[in-house]
């Protein structure tokens, strides 16, 4: 075992999800920079480190030193000094107010700052407003650090004592010490692995209750976050043990005193109608009270009368012709649009003026949008206040230009403000005659319930989306659920119009559907081609290419405006490296603000990756980088029209977007989309994912893979059975034994 002592000049890469580090550093007595391996996430170009580890010399990258052990220590030098300060870890110092700063008190510099950081007014342009930001940094550093310290102490990586800092603030050490599996529950970023590490080196036994406590809690988030709005009692109970390496007797314990404590509801009584036994339900409760309240309020809206104009004329004339079908006029509305309906599309126009819930759904050039102005034309003619309204800001910006009526997104339709939450709920709700929801294939339980929160029984609610796509990232299977119950009236648009026949990517993507290989043979105005490449790398070069040269030249677009979307994060071909490569070819440079192994630059495509209710940006929000601000560590994101700033502490929100999966780009359409598939993908090649991606794609697809993995699409229907149950209380398929 070696130790050196080292000041880090460049970090090449970073891994953030597990924390593979490839540093630069400069060591006293080498001449030229030393590469430094292993997990260091969450080193800053500047630090400087003490690292235990041993030299190895790799075949490809030559001498090398392997970190197994580093803790950061406070430079000595002035250059370090220089360097530590002109890293952004001190908000309002950077590189060049380091070098100033350091330049005119020495190696007393850190003194300065601790005892005395009035006197940094010495220095020509920085005033007061400056010098406490940077005293207000310093101080949150030290206690950073200190939590830093206990960290690495007890064996865990610093990566996480900013967020728990910003979390818990000087009590942070104390929380760990009395419960560390509560970072997982407060801190997004961190799950139960990261605090059953810390709680393992505090001492916490492995069958001590608030363990598998918290390990239960985490099986059931993990198999939200895969859809499922509850687990079965065997499902959780397996999935637990396992996760928990604790025996069934002690997890079945923790179970029942968790139960008991109301922690987590169990619904003792299932039947569905797919034949299904009899079983144990449990549910974290926020998902519970979702499902069990929107199916409450899907029945009380449905079995409500309106209060709208058309509603009550509807109802006299039904009763006075004795004709309970009697509707609208659709000729009427045809010659006010100027337009043509289909028989489906008049139904569903009637449908819709009659109907207290409905769902309108339909593939891609079927009419879902034609339809859509129809029924509003319909409810516009008696006066009838409508709300528009969308889960992302695109597709709620895209419903505008399409109706002329303003949409929302959910969230601001709802008047989001945090802490306190949605301000639209039952005692305050949506004032206005119908609500039209689009692109409700999105929507999770969550968000259907807080939605339904706000929606007055005497409310009309229509409910657009192409529910064969991908259902919703969250939890549930929401506009399948409502579709298969049975209870509201559903249209599904099925033809696909003239002028949609023109369209490759249209017609390619029923095909597709359907189970059918879909049609290549495209001339040189297709809108859809098919680049074959065998190898991921190959695949690789040649997407970089495409985006870079290639389609630019060809149809005079910006690169910016082609998006990559792939099935998978991970891989040569997945999100994560295809980004690396597209902004290395489109966007390079040094310059920039360094975070978890990403370096963010002016022009870079970015994805917010959690939703931020603070500023008002979501999951799958994607905007372009404005402006960085070096100095003091941050930088301005647009999205549609609207800048957010970002802190560097808040970088880990945010990923580069030239590539994203297909799952992130629900909602959202592209002029160009460019899609890789590969056997390589064969975990998510499904045919429903492959539909999505080619359904973003407004002017032009290129695929770029082997026409092997997309015939295994295709014929993949495969698609993982989500535990929901919305279905069958809606149905009442719900029954006690």
């Amino acid at each position: 075992m070696s130790r050196i002592r080292c000041v880090v000049e460049r970090i090449t890469y970073q891994n953030p999800e597990n924390g593979y580090s490839v540093l630069r550093v400069k060591v006293k007595g080498y001449d030229d920079l030393v590469t430094v391996v292993g997990s260091l996430l969450d080193v800053n170009v500047g630090s400087v480190l003490m690292i235990d580890g041993s030299w190895k010399v790799d075949a490809r990258y030559g001498r090398q030193f392997s970190a197994e052990k580093w803790e950061e220590t406070l430079p000595a030098t002035v250059y370090g000094m220089e360097k530590y300060l002109g890293s952004g870890l001190i908000r309002g110092i950077g590189p060049k107010f380091a070098q100033r700063i350091v330049r005119q008190f020495g190696t007393e510099t850190f003194d300065v700052i601790e005892d005395d950081v009035e006197r940094l007014l010495e220095i020509p342009g920085i005033g007061k407003k400056r010098v406490r930001m940077i005293a207000d940094s310093w101080q949150k550093q030290k206690e950073v650090k200190n939590i830093m310290v206990f960290l690495q102490e007890h064996g865990v990586s610093t990566t996480f004592a900013a967020k728990i800092y910003r979390q818990y603030g000087s009590e942070s050490i104390d929380k760990m010490k009395e419960n560390p599996y509560c970072l997982a529950d407060d801190i997004w970023g961190i799950g139960f692995k990261t605090a059953d590490g810390i709680a393992a080196k505090l001492g916490f036994e492995k069958t001590s209750y608030v363990r598998l406590r918290s390990g239960l809690q985490y099986t059931l988030s993990q198999l939200a976050d895969e859809g499922h709005v509850y687990a079965g009692r065997e499902q959780l109970i397996d999935k637990a043990c396992e996760l928990l390496e604790a025996d069934r007797e002690a997890v079945e314990q923790a179970l029942a005193q968790m139960l008991a404590d109301e922690d987590l509801i169990e619904e003792k009584t299932i039947k569905s109608g797919d034949g299904e036994k009899a079983g144990e339900a449990i549910y974290l409760p926020p998902f519970y009270y979702a499902e069990t309240g929107a199916a409450g309020k899907l029945k009380r809206l449905g079995t409500s009368p309106a209060a709208d104009r058309l509603w009550e004329k509807l109802t006299q004339a039904r009763i006075a012709s004795g004709n309970l079908q009697l509707s609208v006029d659709v000729s009427g509305i045809e010659k006010r649009l100027g337009m043509q309906y289909d028989e489906i599309q008049a139904a569903a126009i009637r449908e819709a003026a009659a109907a207290k819930v409905m769902i309108l759904t339909g593939g891609p050039g079927t009419g879902k949008t034609t339809t859509t102005k129809g029924i509003i034309a319909a409810f516009q003619a008696y006066g009838l206040e409508i709300l528009l309204a969308a889960p992302t800001g695109r597709a709620a910006k895209r419903m505008t230009e399409t109706t002329g009526l303003p949409a929302a997104t959910i969230h601001r339709l709802l008047e989001f403000k945090p802490p306190e939450g949605y301000q639209r709920n039952e005692n305050n709700p949506l004032q206005g005659d119908v609500l039209i929801v689009d692109e409700c294939s999105m929507i999770d339980i969550v968000l259907m319930n807080a939605l339904l929160k706000a929606v007055p029984a005497s409310m009309r609610l229509i409910l657009v989306g192409d529910v064969d796509q991908l259902p919703s990232v969250g939890a549930g299977n929401v506009l399948r659920d409502l579709i298969d119950c049975g209870c509201f009236p559903v249209v599904r648009l099925t033809r696909i119009f003239r002028q949609a026949q023109t369209s490759r990517i249209i017609m390619n993507a029923h095909r597709i559907n359907e189970g059918q290989f879909p049609e290549l043979n495209g001339g040189r105005d297709s809108d859809f081609f098919f680049v074959t490449r065998e190898t991921p790398e190959e695949t690789a070069a040649e997407i970089v290419e495409l985006v870079r040269r290639k389609l630019p030249n060809y149809y005079n677009c910006s690169p910016f405006s082609i998006q990559v979307l792939t099935p998978m994060q991970r891989g040569v071909t997945g999100a994560a490296n295809l980004n690396q490569l597209l902004q290395h070819a489109l966007n390079p440079g040094e310059e920039g603000l360094r975070r978890g192994g990403y370096c963010f630059r002016e022009r870079d495509k970015v994805m917010q990756i959690k939703n931020n209710y603070d500023k008002e940006v979501f999951n799958g929000d994607i905007g372009t980088v404005e402006a960085v601000d070096e100095e003091n560590r941050s930088l301005t994101v647009c999205f549609d029209d609207r800048s957010v700033e970002y802190d560097i502490s808040e970088l880990d929100e945010l990923v580069h977007a030239y590539a994203t999966t297909i799952h992130k780009a629900q909602g959202s359409e592209y002029p160009v989309v460019v899609m890789p598939v590969l056997m390589s993908h064969y975990v998510m090649l499904q045919r429903n994912l492959i539909y999505t991606g080619i359904t973003r794609a407004k002017k032009l697809l290129v695929m770029v893979g082997t026409k092997k993995a997309l015939s295994y699409a295709v014929r993949n229907v495969t698609v993982s059975r989500r535990n929901t149950l919305l279905k069958e209380r809606l149905s009442a398929l719900f029954l006690p034994c």
